[in-house]
């Protein structure tokens, strides 16, 4: 690896977050705006957020959702209809006061999620059983006016989708809570190959304004936890705040049960943490811009060379996503380093030798190995390739979550553990409050979720030490 190439990537072991914020400026991901908190996506990082958006919308549409978008600013009195909601997301919203030089009558809020403004609309729509179900996502960006920020992971300004659903019944509306929740979680682990942990959030951690409200929580190279998507099963409550109500078979005026769900440009954060390394990023294949790239290695022969490899680029540009990288201004060891930084998957290397030979050289970012393989070969080795390197890195994120994974039987040994330790913590549970805010104030510690498991195990509480079957899952988070 050449050195001066990485220098100003600073180690993982030595300064995680440092690390993370080098690797996203080095691969030009994205960079920081004149604007505090938010961020400039720069077309590398975007194509990855579009790869994500067309996997994720297909399976949308698969489901019967359909798209729509709805305005970025909200009346200060939409907002204030659903209190529980307004009280949760206050500190974060965003108000414009005035529309040129003129203050305005009623403050809008800047999206801080659409909920209100939805829910206005729906009470509209919706008249008749025959109006129901509604599904509809939107992609779209909101503002959080967050304190602490850090690129892609939590910024003032991010994108998102956002589904919007109405129902006739609790049991349509969670059945399709859950439905949701497993399109995350197969997108998740099958394109984004990160393993993810699925289950329920406490009262005190659900979304504000929820029935209940599910999610899939993932794992950090640094040992914090990130929640990679949530689906909330709203129940009534936003339609008796919003009088969404609907003529139902029987003649009976009933109101809609919703739901709501949601994953963001967090999720290219959680790809760098979870996969890259001292030389940058690693990438997927199923959401890499760029799957393969060619790199010529010249000398003398340059012309022979490149139109070797301009043929071979001609062959498999329309079976995979492949770039040839035909610069003369930069060595090939250069090259190396910069694809590597980049993630791409995989490196196809050509020389004089190999054309002798009538074979290439394949180098994969996620182990570094070389295998040579003939011309005849390529394509059918190359998929075969993609295939095996997007399993491999789901099985390493595997295999790193299942060894910080700790459980614990007193509230003494968690507290050791979250001090020295990394990742999550398994423990019994008496399902208070009280309890879970105690872990949090001593130890930074949040209740991820409680995990989907047919499995009951009783034991003891590890605050209160009260007799329990609940087994949940804890970690300091980002």
């Amino acid at each position: 690896m050449d050195k001066d190439f990485v220098k100003e990537i600073t180690p993982k072991t030595q300064d995680f977050s440092q690390w993370y914020v080098d690797v996203i400026l080095k691969a030009e991901l994205a960079d920081y705006s004149p604007v505090r908190g938010c961020m400039v996506i720069k077309p590398y990082g975007y194509s990855i957020w579009e790869k994500m958006q067309q996997l994720l919308d297909a399976r949308f549409k698969a489901t019967g959702h359909k798209n729509a978008y709805f305005p970025i600013f909200i009346p200060e009195s939409l907002l204030q209809k659903e209190a529980e909601h307004v009280e949760g997301f206050a500190p974060e919203v965003a108000w414009v006061t005035h529309g040129g030089k003129e203050e305005l009558a009623e403050r809008l809020a800047v999206r801080p999620t659409s909920e209100t403004i939805i829910c206005h609309m729906y009470s509209k729509w919706i008249k008749s059983w025959r109006d129901l179900p509604v599904l509809l996502n939107q992609w779209c960006n909101v503002v959080r006016w967050e304190k602490s920020t850090k690129p892609f992971l939590r910024t003032a300004e991010f994108l998102w989708q956002e589904g919007h659903t109405a129902h006739s019944s609790f049991e349509e509306a969670e059945e399709e809570t859950l439905r949701m929740l497993e399109v995350y979680r197969d997108f998740v682990e099958t394109d984004l190959s990160i393993p993810v942990i699925k289950g329920v959030k406490s009262e005190n951690e659900k979304f504000a304004g929820a029935l209940k409200t599910y999610t899939i929580e993932t794992l950090m190279g640094d040992g914090r936890a990130l929640q990679a998507g949530t689906s909330h099963n709203l129940g009534q409550h936003f339609a008796k705040a919003y009088d969404i109500t609907y003529l139902d078979k029987d003649g009976k005026l009933k109101y809609v049960w919703q739901t709501s769900w949601g994953v963001t440009t967090r999720l290219i954060g959680a790809i760098i943490m979870v996969h890259g390394d001292d030389r940058g990023l690693k990438l997927p294949p199923k959401i890499a811009p760029i799957q393969a790239v060619i790199v010529p290695i010249m000398g003398k022969e340059s012309e022979t060379v490149l139109n070797k490899a301009q043929e071979i680029y001609s062959i498999l540009k329309n079976e995979i996503l492949i770039e040839l990288d035909d610069r003369n201004e930069y060595t090939p060891g250069w090259k190396f380093n910069e694809w590597e930084m980049k993630g791409v998957p995989v490196r196809i290397e050509i020389g004089p030798r190999d054309i002798k030979n009538q074979q290439v050289v394949l180098v994969r970012r996620d182990t570094g190995e070389k295998t040579v393989v003939s011309e005849s070969e390529l394509l059918p080795r190359l998929k075969s390739l993609l295939a095996d390197i997007q399993i491999n890195m789901f099985n390493q994120a595997k295999e790193f979550l299942n060894e910080n994974i700790r459980e614990v039987k007193n509230f003494d040994e968690f507290k050791q553990i979250i001090n020295e330790k990394r990742g999550f913590i398994k423990a019994h549970w008496c399902k208070n409050g009280e309890c879970e805010q105690k872990i949090k104030e001593e130890t930074g510690a949040t209740l991820r979720c409680i995990p989907f498991s047919n499995e009951t195990t009783y034991g003891k509480c590890i605050v209160c030490n009260k007799e329990t079957d609940t087994v949940v899952y804890f970690a300091k988070s980002y």
